[in-house]
């Protein structure tokens, strides 16, 4: 509703008919009505506000995006109600004004706003802020964009394959060739020259395990599937790192579900999950007397399983980079171990969470359903004739 209008109606009211005066008021009411519902209705939030920067009018959608009451908010500076933006910079006469901004309260979201100035006929009226949400959209860019980033690991993945997959086994077969002329020699004079020899093939085994590593992160693999008991694999897995977490004395807590019904997962591909997130836990716990605990639940639609230490944690700056190739807090690690198991869970419909705080431990959860979740046609109901 124009104020000028509305001044220029009360003006008059002497020279109006009454009956005129109650068919136009009843037709502002109507009419407001009419704008609410309309704005009420959109899923974009609509902020309104008077010359002051006071809040006149806010929908459901804009207080849903900032968690406000709008009849608490209505009359109160925007200022009050949307903290952390220099309004008097934003709210120019005669601008208008196009700004992202990131919330976490009540949810945590991507929003864009455009704030644009009320005139009529050159006299400033208010602005109206206009609110998307861009959280989904910004979700959709950032999985484009790791699937861009995929596929280009992909194709450099082939290349990396042949310009040193060829030359490290071309190494290997020489260094097997040597190995064979020394054992020709005298024992004193082979003793130095084994040990070099022994260095260099550890070294080219080392350099053929990071590109396996790497290929299988990049590479799309489909994984076999059959009935497997996920317990039987957690504690297979922990047989495996036995001596390794002993060594530490390192404490493992299980918390395992009764009578967890059998996963269908590629046996051998959950058990490389496991192995991966249990051996980053314990590396992440200083010195010795650390603990992990393990935890597994089910529902009717997924198994969940927890995997939990007390190390170190992981700070705000590395949390927003743990899957990508080749980042890694450790002086001897890949930066492939999170990728790969990131890409084996997805492979099987799930997904995975990362909880953690620095200096306070990390938390880990795998979300993995239990049937197929692809979209299923219903069978058409029977018509009897």
């Amino acid at each position: 509703m124009k104020p000028g209008f509305l001044d220029k109606l009360v003006s008059r009211l002497d020279s109006v008919d009454p009956g005129e005066v109650h068919q136009l008021v009843t037709r502002l009411i109507r009419e407001k009505g009419t704008l609410t519902k309309v704005f009420e209705a959109l899923r974009e939030g609509v902020i309104i506000l008077d010359p002051e920067s006071r809040v006149d009018f806010m929908n459901t959608a804009a207080c849903q995006f900032f968690g406000l009451d709008p009849k608490r908010a209505t009359g109160e500076l925007i200022a009050s109600q949307i903290r952390g933006l220099d309004w008097e910079s934003l709210a120019r006469p005669g601008h208008a004004v196009s700004r992202d901004l990131e919330v976490f309260y009540p949810d945590h979201r991507y929003l864009n706003f455009y704030l644009a100035p009320i005139e009529d006929s050159g006299a400033p009226l208010g602005h109206v802020m206009l609110v998307r949400d861009l959280t989904t959209t910004r979700a959709e860019a950032e999985e484009t964009l790791e699937t861009e980033r995929l596929n280009a690991l992909t194709l450099l993945a082939a290349g990396v394959a042949h310009e040193i997959g060829n030359p490290l086994n071309s190494l290997d077969i020489h260094l097997q060739l040597m190995g064979r002329k020394l054992r020709k020699l005298a024992a004193g004079d082979r003793g130095p020259l084994e040990e070099n020899l022994k260095t260099a093939r550890q070294e080219i085994q080392r350099l053929d395990t990071i590109l396996k590593q790497f290929l299988h992160a990049v590479r799309p693999t489909k994984p076999t599937r059959e009935r497997c008991d996920l317990h039987f694999l957690l504690k297979e897995t922990l047989k495996l790192l036995e001596p390794e977490l002993a060594s530490r004395n390192i404490a493992v807590e299980l918390d395992l579900a009764e009578f967890l019904p059998p996963a269908n997962v590629d046996g051998g591909q959950f058990q490389q999950v496991f192995y991966n997130l249990i051996r980053n836990a314990y590396q992440a716990l200083p010195g010795q007397n650390g603990r992990i605990s393990i935890r597994t639940r089910f529902t009717e639609y997924e198994f969940v399983i927890t995997i939990e230490d007390n190390g170190t944690g992981i700070s705000p700056e590395h949390m927003g980079a743990l899957f990508e190739p080749y980042r890694t807090t450790k002086s001897s690690g890949s930066g492939l171990g999170l990728l790969i198991v990131r890409r084996i869970i997805r492979e099987h419909g799930g997904e995975i969470e990362i909880d953690s705080k620095e200096n306070s431990g990390t938390r880990i959860h795998i979300h993995l359903p239990r049937g197929d979740r692809s979209p299923r046609l219903l069978a058409s109901p029977t018509i009897d004739l």
